[in-house]
Order: structure tokens, then C-alpha cells, then sequence
């Protein structure tokens, strides 16, 4: 920001300005962006990823640091959208992948270390049986044909705000490349409403689906009493209740289900728990998992080629028994707490109506100043000054995602997250005219 002129005229003569300091620092990802529209829609094949004017090409990353294609610079405060919690090229994980490689890849049967993985996988969450997907997507569709199948019912509720994957998209209904269940739409943090709900389709409702902390609708916490509400009606109804923490897993030693004391029916898990492999995973209740055994003459299918596949299984077993540890977890949501609760107070004392919501290490900025209880909270925020956030971040060598979402990584650390203080704290003195008058 400093280093150019900068005109607070009015908010979309800011973002424009923004923008087209932006194009001029690369001309690299511009080209590559163009080249790539030529094969893929958009350039694109990960929705999340486009922004315009065209999105960053990356050539390389290291530790907690990315470099783009015109030579930038960035601290990774994205950490892959939970995934990169090892940061790039974690040398222990590496090595397990390099040891995996000189056995031979995709043998077509079972491998040494998959059993290994599922115990510790199993021991370090509370669940009494696993099954492996190649995604969280997967894991949540696996984890409600579970629900479906157990209770011969066919509607599930889910929540406003909530994502649990590239076909269970609720931020503004029922996205129209949804997977057709019956779903009914609940608010988040509304447990006398989603009680009602409960009640109200119990002869026919095979499961809950609840983000413990949404993660894409905002890093919003769960109310205690909201969850336990949950799990209390599920059970009257003889309903399924899943978790998914695909993303919140890694709040905590043992998950953000256990923090919060509360045990679902199924937990769904992915992202870095496969070491930075492709990795989902759907795991609780033995008598629920055990409807797949194949000794049972009437077991349930469960195919998938790449479910075991042993690079995934060897990174996800380093990565979880020697990196990210239960007292590695503790510390980095320490931090994590930390950082909000610094960013916060920098906002606080600038006046501006900004704020971060989250717990631990992930968290999300809003252009609001009231209290955030649902994605609804902050439907009336100006996006643009988000956008104008993400640009002005970027132009000083900040990483996150368009939307405000900023996650921790193993390699971040004091120096990182002073940087990130800093700069947030020249938007604010910046962009103070803006903020004002929004």
C-alpha cells in the first residue's frame, strides 16, 4: 500500500486503483491465466480459487512462504484452506513419501501401513471405526448414504452458511450442483429452531449435518448449547448425527467435537490429515461402520481405487503421529488465539467496523460491527471492502483467501504473525476515510 499513491475518493475508486496496481505487478499470471481459459473453463478448476481480475499463478512454496510467477513473495496466512497445516514440503513428510515411493505405488491390494493409519487416526479422534475416502467431499457423501442406509429415511437437514464439500454447498440454499437429497435448511446456532425441525420430520429423517465451527460460511463458532441440542434431538428421533470436521479437526488435540464435549453419531475428516495428499475420511460408531464389512452377506459397498492409496496413507501416518501432535495442536491454537485476539484489538482501536471470528488457528475477517452468530449476520457487509482487503494484503506480501479467511500453519510464527499485525494495521490507517463511511 505504502509504496503507492492511494486514492480514497470512494471505495470503488480505491478497489479499481487496487486492481490495476495489481495487473501491472503481473503480467506473468496474466498470461498463464490467459493460456489456461484456452483448456479450462474459466482458466479454472477449483472454483474457490478465481478471482478477478485473474488469479495468482504460484511457482513455488516453501515452509510458511509462497512465491508467484512475476518473482512476489507472500506469507501463506491461507495455509490451503486448513489443508497446509505442514506447510510446503514438511522434510518429515517428505520423507515418509520418498520411503513410500521405493515400495512401489498403487499395488492393488492391501498395504503395511493403512491399518497403522486408521488406528491412529481412530485412537487420536475418539472413533471406534474408520473407513478412507479421497476427499472431505467424499467423506460427508459416504458419511450420509451411511445415515440413509442405517435408517431407511431419506431427508437430511442441513444449515445455512454450511459447506461440506463440492456437492454440499448451503451458503445461499441449495446450490444447484448439489447431490439431490431431500435436505431441509436449518439456521446455525438456532437450537430451539433446529430442535423444532428435528421433531417436526423425525419419522423420516435419516441424519444432521453440522459444521462444528463453519468454516467456509465464515469461521462463526458453534454455541455449546446449539450442538448439544443437536445431539440430544438426533437421538429422540433416531436420527444420524455427523460432525464434519474436515476443517475443525485440527482445533484441538483431538478435534473440535472434543473441546466441546459433545459425540456425534459419525465424524467425516480430510484435509491435512493426508499429509497434503488428496485425503477424506468418515469414522464413529462401530455399529454404523460395521454395515460395510465385507464378511457380511449383506455388507454395504464402498468402492474407491484411491482410497488406500499408499502416498496418502504414508503421509497421513508421519504427519499425524510425528508432526502435528496433540501438544503441536494446542500450541498453534494458542497462537491462533493470539493473533485474533491482537488483530481485534487493533480494530477495536481504530473504531473500524472489522472484526475476526474463529477459534484457534483458523479464522475469517467480516466488515461488520455487530455480533456474529450465523452467515446471516454479515450478509448486509459491503463486500467490496473485503475485496479491497484481500488486495491491499497482497500488495504487501500477505496470502489469504478473497473471502477473509486466514489460516495457521506449523511454520508460522512470531515474525510472520507480527507482519501480518502490521499490516493490518496500516489498512486501517489507510483506509480509515472508507472504513468511516461504511
Amino acid at each position: 500500500m505504502s509504496e503507492v499513491r492511494i486514492q480514497n475518493a470512494d471505495l470503488d475508486s480505491a478497489l479499481t486503483e487496487a486492481k490495476e496496481a495489481y495487473v501491472a505487478r503481473n503480467p506473468k499470471s496474466l498470461a498463464r491465466f490467459v493460456e489456461a481459459t484456452a483448456v479450462m473453463p474459466g482458466g479454472n478448476t477449483r472454483s474457490v480459487l478465481f478471482y478477478a481480475p485473474f488469479p495468482l499463478g504460484f511457482a513455488r512454496g516453501e515452509g510458511g512462504r509462497l512465491e508467484d510467477l512475476d518473482g512476489h513473495a507472500y506469507i501463506d496466512f491461507l495455509g490451503e484452506f486448513t489443508a497446509g497445516i505442514y506447510g510446503h514440503s514438511h522434510p518429515l513428510v517428505r520423507r515418509a513419501i520418498e520411503q513410500a515411493l521405493d515400495g512401489g505405488i498403487n499395488l492393488g491390494g492391501h498395504n503395511l501401513i493403512e491399518a497403522r493409519f486408521a488406528r491412529a487416526v481412530t485412537e487420536r479422534f475418539g472413533l471406534e471405526r474408520v473407513r478412507f475416502t479421497n476427499s472431505g467431499t467424499e467423506a460427508n457423501l459416504m458419511a450420509l448414504a451411511t445415515a440413509v442406509a442405517a435408517t431407511g429415511r431419506k431427508k437430511i437437514i442441513v444449515f445455512r452458511g454450511g459447506y461440506h464439500g463440492g456437492v454440499f454447498m448451503f451458503r445461499s440454499g441449495n446450490s444447484p450442483v448439489n447431490v439431490p437429497h431431500d435436505f431441509v435448511l436449518a439456521r446455525y446456532n438456532d437450537a430451539a429452531g433446529a430442535a423444532a425441525l428435528i421433531e417436526s420430520h423425525a419419522r423420516e429423517l435419516a441424519a444432521v449435518i453440522v459444521e462444528p465451527m463453519l468454516g467456509g460460511g465464515g469461521c462463526i463458532p458453534a454455541e455449546p448449547e446449539f450442538l448439544a441440542t443437536l445431539r440430544a434431538a438426533t437421538s429422540d428421533a433416531g436420527a444420524v448425527l455427523v460432525f464434519d470436521e474436515v476443517m475443525t479437526s485440527r482445533l484441538g488435540p483431538h478435534g473440535l467435537a472434543a473441546m466441546l464435549g459433545v459425540c456425534p453419531d459419525l465424524t467425516t475428516l480430510g484435509k491435512y490429515i493426508g499429509g497434503g495428499m488428496s485425503f477424506g475420511a468418515f469414522g464413529g460408531r462401530a455399529s454404523l461402520l460395521d454395515l460395510f464389512d465385507p464378511r457380511r452377506a449383506d455388507a454395504l459397498p464402498h468402492a474407491g481405487t484411491f482410497n488406500n492409496n499408499v502416498l496418502t496413507m504414508a503421509a497421513g501416518l508421519a504427519g499425524v503421529t510425528e508432526v502435528y501432535t496433540p501438544a503441536a495442536a494446542v500450541a498453534l491454537s494458542a497462537r491462533g488465539e493470539a493473533l485474533r485476539a491482537r488483530l481485534n484489538a487493533q480494530c477495536r482501536r481504530a473504531g473500524a467496523a472489522l472484526q475476526f471470528t474463529g477459534i484457534g488457528s483458523m479464522m475469517a475477517a467480516h466488515f461488520t460491527a455487530g455480533a456474529i452468530r450465523r452467515p446471516e449476520d454479515v450478509a448486509n457487509a459491503d463486500p467490496r471492502l473485503k475485496e479491497l482487503f484481500f488486495f491491499d494484503l497482497l500488495a504487501q506480501g500477505v496470502w489469504i483467501a478473497q473471502r477473509g479467511m486466514i489460516n495457521l500453519s506449523l511454520p508460522i510464527g512470531d515474525v510472520e504473525c507480527d507482519r501480518l499485525a502490521a499490516v493490518v494495521e496500516e489498512f486501517l490507517e489507510v483506509r480509515r476515510p472508507l472504513l468511516a463511511a461504511a
